[in-house]
């Protein structure tokens, strides 16, 4: 069997191989979440795809509700805000970041599988609320500081600005399934980003 260390928060630092360990789980849970959904996912499924004994797990994670957002916050791809460049040209690259993540990553296959759990299960609700919340931050604080600063309009309504830049993104991915890439980003913000007067 495998040690994969303390529980996620805990200070301590972690030897490197316990930590691969529990990297190799977590990779493990978000592909059996894309291959099986939420309500087929389960900790034996999780254990033998990453070749660990599901007591491993279980010293570690409660449930699979943890381990899901475990995997989610550990391997979840950052999207970063460039610090220089015009408000267009910031905002057109964290949409090429977002469509990128959208197009190529394993989150993206987990998607459907978790808006499904949302939708039936109250605490997976909870989870995939806070962790989209937390996921979209960085674009509306961006959005915020440039109507604070004037570069864009006082009426703008940051969050609802980034609702409609990330929007046809995942409606795309999700709804109609079309690819998306980073060449999207351009034509959503040459459409959307309104101009301050």
């Amino acid at each position: 069997m495998v040690d994969v260390g303390t529980a996620p928060g805990a200070a301590v630092e972690l030897d490197p191989r316990v930590e691969r360990s529990r990297r190799v789980i977590l990779g493990a849970v978000l592909d059996e979440l894309g291959d099986v959904g939420y309500g087929a996912l389960t900790i034996e499924a999780v254990a033998a795809r990453a070749g660990v004994g599901k007591s491993t797990i279980y010293r570690h994670w409660p449930g699979k509700l943890e381990l899901v957002e475990d995997a989610f916050r550990t391997l979840k791809a950052p999207v970063a805000v460039p610090d220089q460049g015009s408000l267009r040209e910031r905002v057109v690259a964290v949409i090429e970041q977002v469509a990128c993540l959208v197009a190529q990553s394993t989150y993206s296959t987990c998607m459907p599988a978790l808006i499904d759990a949302a939708e039936r299960d109250p605490k997976v609700r909870d989870f995939h609320s806070r962790f989209s919340a937390e996921r979209r931050a960085a674009l509306v604080g961006l959005l915020r500081d440039a109507v604070e600063t004037g570069e864009l309009p006082a009426t703008t309504d940051p969050e609802l600005l980034a609702d409609a830049l990330v929007g046809p993104i995942l409606l795309r991915r999700l709804m109609l399934a079309q690819p998306v890439g980073p060449e999207i980003a351009r034509a959503l913000v040459d459409q959307l980003l309104p101009s301050a007067r």
